[in-house]
Order: structure tokens, then C-alpha cells, then sequence
């Protein structure tokens, strides 16, 4: 097998876990990102441009890979497509993270700098967990959720899969959030969340539901 991760994507988000992954001793071999992206570089990994690559690099040996793409949706979609090719799907997880020994985590996630996962807490495939970002005990995040920075969960919060929480969204405890939320920033959630609404405010309401 080849050595190296791949990383699926070439712009910010992709930087950050390139960080993550070299602080965890990793090397990455190349970053796949869009048209505009043949021929440079993300943070001095050689970036290839088109989806496509993925295959052509399996075949060639290489057997791991970080989908690092900020879109949940298409995080999800991705990392499923790795899968699918025989692709290890890593995870990034800061040095300076704090992870229960008891929280479970799936595969393909991020957790960033100053993030913390309290006890019995379950963090599903592709989710991000990002900076200084906080998951009480008893969480679940599901598949491809992003929790921004400095959001603070309390314990047995369920927020469901591709939902996005703003930047410094607060969320007391036993709240349920259905799939693909959009919390807008520092959203304080009191409430049960209904699947693929819009919300913002203190406390955060419903503003619409998701466009079809």
C-alpha cells in the first residue's frame, strides 16, 4: 500500500485538516480539488484536479482518505464515493482536542483545536466537531453534521445528519434537532428543531424551511 492520505478538497477547510492530520504524524500525498486547482498546491500537498483521481490513485496503491470539504452534503457524498472505492476513511483529530475515553467516533471526522467530546458522546461519520467547539455528555452528532466554532451543546443533545449549527450556537440539554438544521450564528436553541428548517435567534425560531 502506498503511504500517504488523501485529502478530498484543496480550499480552507482542507488546509485546516491538513494541519490536523500532519500534527497526528500523518503525511498526505495529494489533495484532489476542483478544475481551477490543476497544478498547485494546498499548504505544499500536490493538488489534482477532478473526482476522477480518486480512482486512478486507489488502483495506484494508496489506501486512505480525508474527505475535507465544508459542504455537508457533499462531504457525505464523497466520503460514501471513497468508500465505495475501497478507500480507510481517516480522521483528523487535534493533539489539543479533548475526547472522552468513552465517546465514540465514526469514521472521515473532524475535531479541532480546542474542541471538546464529553462522556458516552457518539460523533457519526464525516461529522466536524470544529474550534473550541463543545459536545456534553450523552451527544449525538450525526453523519456529516457541523458543529462551528465555539458552539457549546449540552448533555444529551441529538443534532441530526448534514445540520449545520453557526458559529457560537448554544444548546441546552435534551434538545433534538432533525436533519439538514441551519442554526444561524449564535443561535441559543431551547427547543426541539423540526428537520430541514432555517433557524436563528435568542431564542432561535423558525424562519423557513428549506428550499427545494
Amino acid at each position: 500500500m502506498m503511504n500517504g492520505v488523501i485529502v478530498i478538497g484543496a480550499g480552507g477547510h482542507a488546509k485546516v485538516c491538513i494541519e490536523l492530520l500532519r500534527a497526528m504524524e500523518r503525511q498526505v500525498a495529494f489533495c484532489i480539488g476542483g478544475d481551477d486547482d490543476a497544478g498547485g498546491f494546498c499548504l505544499g500537498v500536490p493538488v489534482l484536479a477532478g473526482d476522477a483521481h480518486l480512482a486512478s490513485l486507489r488502483d495506484r496503491g494508496f489506501g486512505q482518505a480525508f474527505v475535507a470539504i465544508g459542504s455537508n452534503g457533499l462531504r457525505q457524498r464523497l466520503g460514501a464515493r471513497a468508500l465505495a472505492l475501497g478507500f480507510e476513511l481517516v480522521n483528523a483529530i487535534s493533539p489539543r482536542a479533548t475526547l472522552s475515553p468513552t465517546a465514540q467516533l465514526g469514521r472521515g471526522v473532524a475535531v479541532m483545536a480546542g474542541a471538546i467530546v464529553n462522556a458516552d458522546s457518539r460523533i457519526a461519520d464525516f461529522a466536524i466537531i470544529n474550534t473550541a467547539a463543545s459536545v456534553d455528555h450523552d451527544g449525538h452528532i450525526g453523519e456529516a453534521a457541523h458543529i462551528a466554532p465555539h458552539c457549546g451543546l449540552a448533555g444529551n443533545v441529538e443534532v441530526g445528519a448534514r445540520s449545520f449549527l453557526g458559529i457560537g450556537t448554544k444548546v441546552i440539554p435534551g434538545i433534538v434537532i432533525g436533519p439538514d438544521v441551519v442554526a444561524g450564528a449564535g443561535s441559543v436553541i431551547v427547543s426541539d428543531v423540526a428537520g430541514e428548517a432555517r433557524i436563528a435567534g435568542v431564542p432561535a425560531r423558525t424562519l423557513r424551511k428549506k428550499d427545494t
